[in-house]
C-alpha cells in the first residue's frame, strides 16, 4: 500500500533565517530533503510550505509543493492543511519528515509507513535508536521514550527516563540497561487522525514536556515505534549545523 511524503516548511526560524532555502552543495535545503524522500518507496513526496518563496524553490527543482497558511502554530497544524489540500482519504498513511533533515535514511522513511500499515491499533508511527553516551541521555535536547511489550510509546520525555531507583545516590556516570531509547522526530499517520489532531485540548504533560506527541497518548491514541541500530543523519537547527551538514554533502554522505 503506497504512502505519501508530507514535508512541512516554514520560513521563520530564529536560529536560522529562511532556513528551508539554505543552500547546501548548490540545492535548497528542503529540496534535498525532498530529493532523499523521493528515494523511499512513497507514492508521493509533497512540501507543504508556508511561503511563495519555498513553492517557488521547489517548483525550480521538480519537487512538488502545496502552498498552507502562514499562521499555522504547528507542524502538524500545517500538515493537517496539506492532507485537505491533497484530498487524502481517511486511511491513507503520511510520513512527516522535516524540513531540516536533508540526510534523512529513505529506508527509515519507508520503516515507520510499513509500522503503522501493520499496526491497525496505532493512530501514528515514530522511530527510535539506542543510547550510546551519559550526556545523551541527561540532554533535555535529547527526547527519551519507554516502550511497552508490544513495541507502543509508553511515554516521550525530556527527562532521563528510565530511571533506575538509585540512580541520584549513585550519579549519573552509566547507562541504564537495557540501554534507554532515542526518539527520532519523523512521523507516520493516518490521514483521519492528523485532520483531527490539532483540534484535541493539548494534554497537560505536553505543555509541561513541550513535546506534542504527548497529547496522542493523553487522549488515548496508541503510537508504534521501530527501533534502529542506527541513529539518523545529521539535522540543520544552527548555522553550525548548516555548515557540518555542507561539508558531509560534500564528502558524499
Amino acid at each position: 500500500m503506497g504512502f505519501t511524503v508530507l514535508i512541512p516548511a516554514r520560513l521563520a526560524s530564529t536560529r536560522l533565517p529562511d532556513k528551508p532555502l539554505a543552500d547546501i552543495g548548490g540545492l535548497p535545503m528542503v529540496v534535498r530533503v525532498a530529493q532523499r524522500a523521493e528515494q523511499s518507496s512513497a507514492a508521493q513526496v509533497v512540501v507543504a510550505a508556508d511561503s511563495a518563496r519555498i513553492a517557488d524553490a521547489c517548483s525550480r527543482h521538480g519537487v512538488r509543493a502545496v502552498l498552507t497558511r502562514p499562521d499555522h502554530p504547528s507542524g502538524s497544524d500545517r500538515l493537517a492543511e496539506a492532507c485537505e489540500h491533497l484530498g487524502l482519504a481517511r486511511d491513507d498513511v503520511v510520513v512527516n519528515v522535516q524540513g531540516d533533515e536533508p540526510l534523512i535514511d529513505p529506508a527509515l522513511i519507508d520503516a515507520v509507513a510499513t509500522l503503522l500499515q501493520q499496526r491497525p491499533q496505532a493512530s501514528m508511527s515514530t522511530a527510535a535508536h539506542p543510547i550510546a553516551s551519559v550526556a545523551d541521555f541527561t540532554n533535555p535536547n535529547v527526547v527519551k521514550v519507554v516502550l511497552q511489550a508490544d513495541g507502543l510509546a509508553l511515554y516521550f520525555s525530556r527527562a532521563p527516563i528510565p530511571w533506575w531507583r538509585d540512580g541520584f545516590a549513585q550519579g549519573v556516570n552509566a547507562l541504564p540497561q537495557p540501554a534507554p531509547l532515542r526518539h527520532v522526530g519523523i512521523y507516520g499517520y493516518r490521514a483521519g487522525f492528523l485532520r483531527e489532531f490539532p483540534r484535541m485540548p493539548q494534554a497537560p504533560v505536553e505543555s509541561c514536556e513541550a513535546l506534542e506527541q504527548l497529547r496522542a497518548l493523553w487522549h488515548g491514541h496508541r503510537i508504534a515505534v521501530h527501533v534502529t541500530d542506527q541513529a539518523p543523519g545529521a539535522g540543520v537547527d544552527t548555522p553550525e549545523d548548516l555548515e557540518r551538514v555542507r561539508q558531509l554533502v560534500l564528502a558524499g554522505a
